[in-house]
């Protein structure tokens, strides 16, 4: 039974390492193509609009279509074509408004098929007609509120001047203007159809506007994450440039005054140029201890703001994480030491795994610090180290400690780092 898993398992890993790895979308990227998707309700009421008219005729018609002539038949053929065009036109204002540029030309040669469409087919308000409310809602996209407001306007007028009447003649606008003649109520009818697809067309417009915003907000939001991560290391660059300054600066100006001194006291007082180079000597030993004192204080890395930005990273995209942390202060040291793990381990299960969800538990017991990193991303993971863990390992080892990596049960992967306490309080 083992041996049967074992193979299954050593298949199964041979397979996805031939097989191409799909790179996991951002949590950001995924809510862009929602939106995207979510906005095509435009062309998806045109479709349903015509095949509902084409369904209608085939019905309404002994023979079906054909029986009206080729010339209907090819009429109709071109109208289905440009309905065609018209949803190309209409996605791309759809990528152009989530990208943020303009689309002008996409809307203007949309607005003219659309009329022409309302022309040239056998059109009723609620078949043909709602391509009109289609154009309108990617229009609504790309113009602004008084734009909007227009487009939505301009479309329902002209689908009810060119929408005719349930017997044919004349329009639906036209309809329900007329004195009705005695014993009818088409007026009534055809108020309330044209009151029903104004509506229509100005929910569809509004829609479409509330999800772009959404995504605006989205967008922003992450951009100013993004800003304020470059702002943060722009600072930490002038912070470095600025200490630098500050201590070497000061040591080697002294140092230069001090040689020059010792050398101009060498011809004449050996004595006092030798005691000048010892205080040049005594000068560069503080430098160098103050440069290598900042420079440990660089490498030191807070574990705390280590463990909330890498829980960050992996629920970004989309992996369920979970934190436990000893009430107890971590040593800093030691805190530095296994932020260096959690990192590592962070960048392992963003790369070269499948994980939905994380646990990250770091306990101080037995003498002993032990953080663990589990996730269910095991697919593909022969158990071997890659260089990150093995310089991850040897860092480990200098302080005493080690570091198990490997599949475990459950089609979970554990990364286990285990350090001594001693020699790091």
């Amino acid at each position: 039974m083992k041996a049967d898993e074992s193979r299954t398992g050593r298949f199964r890993r041979s397979v996805l390492r031939v097989l191409p790895r799909r790179r996991k979308r951002t949590t950001v990227e995924r809510l862009r193509r929602l939106t995207v998707w979510s906005l095509t309700t435009g062309p998806l009421l045109a479709w349903f609009g015509a095949l509902g008219g084409i369904a209608e005729d085939w019905g309404s018609v002994p023979g079906g279509i054909a029986e009206g002539g080729m010339a209907d038949l090819l009429v109709l053929i071109l109208g289905l074509l440009g309905l065609a065009v018209f949803s190309v036109l209409y996605m791309k204002m759809v990528k152009a408004a989530v990208a943020g540029t303009p689309a002008n030309r996409e809307i203007v040669a949309s607005a003219v098929l659309a009329v022409v469409l309302l022309l040239t087919q056998e059109t009723q308000l609620w078949t043909w007609g709602l391509v009109a409310p289609a154009w309108a809602g990617g229009a609504a996209l790309l113009l602004s509120r008084t734009g909007t407001f227009v487009a939505v306007i301009g479309a329902a007028v002209v689908a009810l001047l060119l929408a005719p009447a349930d017997d044919g003649f004349g329009s639906v606008i036209g309809r329900a203007l007329v004195a009705p003649q005695p014993g009818e109520d088409t007026a009534t009818l055809a108020g309330v159809l044209a009151g029903a697809f104004v509506g229509a067309a100005l929910t569809l417009p509004c829609a479409n506007r509330l999800q772009l915003w959404f995504w605006e907000v989205v967008r922003l939001a992450e951009e100013g994450k993004e800003a304020q991560a470059r702002l943060a290391v722009t600072e930490e660059r002038l912070r470095f440039s600025r200490d630098l300054h500050d201590l070497v600066g000061h040591s080697l100006s002294a140092i230069a005054v001090k040689s020059e001194v010792a050398v101009k006291l060498s011809k004449v007082d050996a004595e006092r140029a030798a005691g000048e180079m010892e205080e040049v000597r005594g000068l560069a030993r503080e430098a160098l201890k103050e440069i290598r004192a900042a420079v440990r204080g660089y490498r030191t890395v807070d574990l705390d703001a280590e463990l909330r930005s890498m829980t960050a990273v992996l629920e970004a995209d989309g992996i369920r994480c979970t934190l436990e942390t000893p009430r107890e202060p971590v040593p800093e040291e030691l805190g530095t030491l296994l932020a260096w793990v959690v990192r590592e381990g962070t960048t392992n299960v963003l790369r070269h795994s499948s994980a939905t969800r994380c646990r990250i538990t770091i306990t101080l017991r037995g003498g002993a610090a032990v953080l663990e990193m589990v996730n269910d991303g095991v697919a593909g993971l022969d158990g071997r180290g890659g260089t990150g863990l093995i310089g991850l390992s040897e860092r480990v080892a200098a302080m005493g400690g080690a570091v198990v990596a490997g599949a475990g049960g459950a089609g979970e992967f554990r990364l286990r780092a285990t350090v001594p306490l001693e020699g790091v309080r």
